[in-house]
């Protein structure tokens, strides 16, 4: 496995199996290159930094140093064979730019990109980029309804839909959810259950909470978390 850059069949072998090219090894492109890893996919890493790609030499299924703002290079490492790629190049917009309109030309079928801030995100999307994403400004979205409200997790899904984890309210204990009629009273669904100590369940109307129980609540974000202070 080599740290630096190594042309040859070695990537293009790696683009045949379920697998993801990351371009652009700082925090956010490093965690998100391990935790695909641990999930048991195969990852090209790539970035300009020696330091950087020495020191992942080893955690990730081949990584590369490289420039991804020539297309001969990304030609020669297979970029295009790759079905999923994901520039995170987060601290040079022209770079990130740059590399996202070579792997347009390359005809990737499926490309993520990351955006420090709306302009840049703007000229990702009129490029043609498949799912342009603002780490930053969604984590700060996350926090902010965390700190506000009651809710132990918080997962908005699209503008106005959220998922939350809270604890069962008084309210809920010792009756079915059917009875509870929380739908219907709250606007809002309980899509599944873990009992304390126990493990997660997709609730049912059936399903019967008590003191210790947690829920995975979802709705509009305005009523997820006004069920979430109930107690």
């Amino acid at each position: 496995m080599s740290s630096f850059l190594s042309f040859g069949r070695t990537p293009r072998r790696i683009a045949e199996a379920d697998s993801v090219a990351v371009i652009g090894l700082g925090r956010f492109g490093i965690s998100l290159a391990l935790e695909l890893m641990a999930s048991g996919t195969d990852v090209l890493g790539v970035d300009v930094d020696e330091d950087i790609v020495q020191s992942l030499n080893g955690e990730l299924t081949q990584v590369v140093r490289a420039d991804s703002t020539k297309l001969d290079v990304l030609d020669q490492l297979g970029i295009g064979d790759f079905d999923r790629v994901v520039v995170s190049i987060g601290n040079d917009i022209t770079a990130s730019i740059l590399t996202a309109s070579l792997l347009l030309r390359l005809e990737v079928p499926v490309i993520w990109a990351k955006a420090v801030d709306e302009r840049h995100g703007a000229v990702l999307e009129q490029l043609g980029v498949h799912r342009v994403i603002y780490p930053e400004k969604d984590m700060g979205r996350r926090v902010a309804h965390l700190v506000r409200g009651a809710a132990a997790d918080y997962l908005e899904i699209d503008r106005g839909f959220a998922v939350v984890k809270t604890v069962a309210p008084q309210l809920l204990h010792g009756m079915t959810l059917a009875t509870a009629g929380v739908r219907a009273t709250y606007g809002i669904t309980i899509a599944a259950y873990r009992h304390e100590h126990g493990e997660w369940t997709n609730a049912a109307p059936e399903t019967v909470l008590g003191p210790g129980d947690t829920m995975l609540v979802m709705g509009p974000i305005n009523r997820v978390e006004r069920f979430a202070q109930l107690r």
